[in-house]
């Protein structure tokens, strides 16, 4: 059924990011014509890509930069991006958790350094515990997570035992599980201060889970940086795309779903060509938009509509790159070996951060996600040079605006900086600011600066996401699916909403 019969494509897919790429590498490799339609003029990826963005010869990833799930993802894995030109580099440690009182952790892929370097001999002992655990089970738990839900094979595959564990960490907030297994507070605030690489504080009802998987799969998968940028691997997806006849067209917005009797039958985009589609349409697009924006409303129900109007979405992400003329010279050495350093001085501070954010206020002390690409990747830089790349969680909105505040707030976070490693800014070569409304701009499915799929919170995930009934990727419009972060498993670059969604749509459809 390939596009060489007719100029129609069986399917058409909205929206190139990770997601969208993967869905059509399934369905172009199932046989299916698969045209792919990316508003972005020069590169499909959405915020998995990269660009000079600072100096000419330094090359900064615009969103996602490492990459726990890079060669665990089940779709990555069947896709094999590594035959299609991504290579993944690794440093010492995976992440560093500093604090200015010089009290640190680390996670690394061996759980025996970990143990060295996790709080105290005692932390370290528990962490390795877990880990080793982790490793024990750590197909049917992914399994049990990324896959559709119900994920009944892989939950059976952890009965009793296996589930009852993971029962007992996920329904504790993160702080309660990081005392439970934690008596440092170096060790204590590294399981929370993951958590909020999404909306979860340390204090939330059941929101232990999320900074246990992030925290875990960094001790197997570790937290990957590809060789060359994050766009490697949009690239090495559309490569696998076109290999099997599927076509990818840039610069091309969609305007709305183009209905038939109720039926999705393709595309109108913005210059008003129609795009029709033989078989059907899945939507890589934040899922407020697809419904309150590309559908006729008619054909959706009230329920559905009425969630989408009041639809909760994650923290706004403010993102920073810096061009510099060394590495960042951290006071504590661990860091200065880790792809990944997170400053977050405590499990109170990081509540406090969580609370500020939550009020709508701009943090005075930001919780940081930094990333360090240049340490293990020499291409990113001009030698003896670096890249650092960073973001903290904002209000999606201040009062006054983002333009009246984007300077100062970036200063804060380079005083932030300078605290854990003197003499940071004296490096700093130049730097580029992306406050909420710029992540927006750069790709639309990135509401408000979210850079999770809307909020992660333990009732917006598995049947709710994004909205019940309907979390299986098919929407209540015939022949539209839903396949962006927006839908189950949401946040993360794992390709696997848009894998489970083309799956499913090759079992009902084809």
């Amino acid at each position: 059924m390939g596009t060489e019969a007719s100029q129609d494509p069986d399917v058409v897919v909205v929206g190139g990011g990770p997601n969208g790429l993967t869905a059509a590498c399934v369905l172009a490799r199932a046989g299916l014509g698969v045209r792919l339609l990316e508003a972005h003029p020069t590169r499909a990826g959405g915020a998995v890509g990269s660009e000079e963005a600072t100096l000419p010869g330094f090359i900064h990833d615009v969103g996602a930069a490492f990459f726990p799930f890079g060669r665990l993802s089940p779709a990555f894995q069947e896709l094999d991006l590594t035959a299609h030109g991504v290579a993944w580099n690794h440093a010492t440690y995976e992440s560093c958790h500093p604090a200015p009182d010089g009290s640190y952790a680390c996670i690394a892929r061996d759980a025996s350094i970990s143990a060295q370097h996790f709080g105290t001999p005692q932390d370290g002992q528990a962490w390795k515990s877990l880990a080793l655990w982790h490793a024990q089970h750590e197909h049917a738990i992914l399994g049990a997570i990324l896959g559709p839900f119900p994920p009944l094979g892989a939950a059976l595959s952890l009965f009793p035992g296996g589930l009852l564990k993971l029962a007992a960490m996920f329904t504790r907030s993160g702080r309660g599980l990081a005392n439970s297994l934690f008596s440092s507070e170096a060790a204590r605030r590294v399981l929370p201060g993951l958590a909020l690489h999404v909306d979860a504080g340390p204090d939330d009802r059941m929101g232990a889970g999320l900074g246990y998987v992030l925290g875990l799969t960094a001790t197997i998968g570790g937290y990957a940086v590809p060789t060359g940028g994050a766009g490697t691997i949009a690239t090495a997806l559309q490569s696998i795309l076109e290999k099997h006849g599927g076509t990818v067209q840039l610069g091309t917005r969609v305007k709305r779903v183009v209905l038939d009797h109720g039926r999705a039958v393709g595309v109108e985009l913005e210059d008003g060509t129609h795009v029709r589609a033989r078989l059907g349409v899945l939507a890589n697009v934040a899922a407020p938009t697809l419904y309150l924006g590309m559908v006729d409303p008619a054909q959706v129900p009230m329920g559905v509509l009425d969630a989408m109007e009041k639809f909760p979405l994650g923290f706004g992400t403010f993102k920073m790159d810096w061009a510099l003329s060394g590495p960042v010279p951290w006071r504590t050495p661990e860091a200065a070996q880790s792809a990944v350093v997170h400053a977050g001085d405590s499990v109170d501070d990081l509540a406090r951060f969580t609370a500020q954010v939550r009020a709508g206020q701009l943090p005075d002390h930001p919780y940081l996600v930094i990333g360090q690409q240049s340490l293990v990747d020499p291409t990113r830089a001009p030698a003896g040079e670096h890249t650092l790349w960073a973001y903290s969680r904002v209000p999606s909105n201040i009062a006054g605006g983002w333009e009246a505040h984007r300077e100062s707030f970036a200063d804060r976070v380079e005083a932030r900086l300078e605290g854990l490693a003197p003499g940071f800014k004296a490096r700093i070569k130049a730097r580029r600011i992306m406050a909420p409304p710029d992540l927006e701009r750069m790709d639309a499915n990135l509401l408000g600066g979210d850079i999770g799929g809307g909020s992660n919170a333990w009732h917006r995930q598995l049947l709710f996401r994004p909205v019940f009934p309907y979390f299986r990727y098919k929407t209540p419009v015939e022949g539209l699916w839903l396949c962006s972060s927006y839908a189950h498993p949401g946040a993360g670059v794992h390709g696997m909403c848009g894998y489970n969604a083309a799956k499913l749509f090759l079992r009902d459809v084809v």
